[in-house]
């Protein structure tokens, strides 16, 4: 069993996750998740899809995204080639860090993973060309779950690395609407005793 290392951010159920590397002459090897090891970490969670996506162009936008309930998605973000900033914002009603955001830069170097737990919305944007980022969920697509904000509402105040005019986005993601008309059918959960 290969434990991941840690990392607590700013929100207390968004962590960064390090899979150890053993590398020699040829390389290196690193067992990118293992439901035994990673449920000390993130609980019985279950994943059941994998996700990858290819980007061009450093300055790719993808986000905020999220699914509504009630089909939710929790995700393990790592980035297979390239690196990103990835962002993901507090969306549960009750949280004391609602409507705050927590950004990470992942890199395939470094093999940095996210973990962004349901009630948030998540995205990124790459830094470099030909980015490739996979991650795992532990509920399937949804289309009429499927639900998005505004990837630069001053509201949120999300200090990307790129300025607007270096964004590229998709066209659904141009027209996302703001944060202030927003209302989360999210709640917080507040934590078990230990």
């Amino acid at each position: 069993m290969l434990n991941p290392s840690v990392e607590p951010t700013a929100i207390r159920d968004v962590i960064l996750l390090t899979p150890r590397r053993f590398g020699d002459e040829r390389g290196w090897f690193s067992e990118t998740y293992s439901a035994r090891s990673f449920a000390q970490v993130l609980g019985e969670i279950v994943f059941v899809q994998d996700n990858q996506a290819f980007s061009a162009q450093k300055g790719t936008l993808r986000g905020l995204h999220f699914q509504r309930p009630p089909n939710p998605q929790a995700k393990l973000v790592r980035v297979l080639r390239g690196s990103i900033f990835d962002v993901a914002v507090d969306l549960r009603v009750g949280s004391p860090t609602y409507a705050h955001w927590v950004g990470k830069t992942l890199t395939a170097e470094g093999g940095e993973q996210l973990f962004v737990p349901h009630g948030f919305a998540h995205g990124y944007c790459t830094l470099e060309t030909n980015t490739e980022v996979a991650y795992k969920v532990d509920g399937y697509y949804a289309p009429e779950c499927d639900a998005g904000l505004a990837w630069n509402d001053p509201a949120l105040g999300i200090t990307w690395p790129i300025t607007p005019a270096e964004a590229v986005l998709s066209d659904k993601d141009k027209i996302l609407p703001g944060f202030s008309d927003f209302v989360s059918p999210f709640r917080y959960q507040t934590p078990a005793p230990v």
